[in-house]
């Protein structure tokens, strides 16, 4: 054992693996015929480095962490209701989002079909006619995403009634949306008051997406009647 207690040097039982050592149960090869002394102090060298990655990780997790549960201190529970609401309210949904942000709307889909809700992603090509008395949730970061705001008008002139879900309220989509779910995090473009981050672009916006589209699944749940049973049943079983 060296003088560094956290760092324990095993040599090898035998065969092929003779002239390496095991460190801390994680293979690392350090040649023993020549240079020992020095490829061991490189090995401690690697092992301090690696505690320290493993520090930086957890230290930016724990401001993402922090960084969100700003984000859900802000959002505003009247809004989020209303939006669920519209849910309830509809006899179809069809929703539409893109990039990262898309990836989450489109899970959003999957959960609201798991609830037995007539749920559809909008580019899938057996997606229905949008009508009155349907809702179209739309999910637009910045607020002004060009084909989302023309899809949102073409639902509006079809009598579909229209729910947003965005990091920036002051913009030319929600003028035309009858709710408005405002996810106060920092967004790819966006320029409202929100909550800033060490991440990049709007991954803030889209972490908060996927954890707050799953909390209202939960609350409808529970709205609905649905047991998680009757949710798998819903989920597709050809696989």
């Amino acid at each position: 054992m060296l003088a560094n207690p956290d760092l324990f040097l095993l040599p090898s039982s035998a065969g092929r693996n003779k002239n390496k050592f095991y460190i801390l149960a994680e293979i690392l090869p350090i040649p023993a015929a020549k240079g020992t002394a020095k490829n061991l102090e490189r090995a401690v060298c690697f092992h301090k480095h690696r505690k320290g990655m493993i520090s930086i990780m957890k230290e930016t997790a724990k401001t993402i962490l922090r960084e969100l549960s700003q984000v859900f201190d802000r959002v505003d529970e009247t809004e989020v209701e209303k939006f669920k609401s519209e849910i309830l309210n509809a006899n179809r949904i069809i929703l539409i989002g893109v990039g990262r942000e898309g990836l989450a709307t489109r899970a959003f889909t999957m959960r609201l079909m798991h609830l037995g809700l007539d749920s559809h992603w909008i580019w899938d090509d057996t997606t229905p006619a949008i009508r009155r008395g349907d809702l179209l949730i739309a999910t637009s970061g910045c607020g002004e995403i060009g084909h989302i705001h023309y899809v949102a008008e073409r639902a509006r002139h079809n009598g579909a009634r229209i729910a947003l879900v965005t990091g920036d309220p002051d913009k030319k989509t929600a003028k035309i949306a009858d709710t408005v779910l405002f996810v106060p995090a920092a967004v790819y473009l966006g320029t409202a008051d929100v909550v800033p981050s060490i991440q990049p672009m709007g991954n803030l916006f889209e972490q908060s997406l996927f954890i707050l589209f799953d909390i209202i699944i939960m609350d409808l749940t529970q709205k609905l009647g649905i047991t998680k049973a009757k949710m798998e049943a819903n989920h597709r079983n050809l696989e």
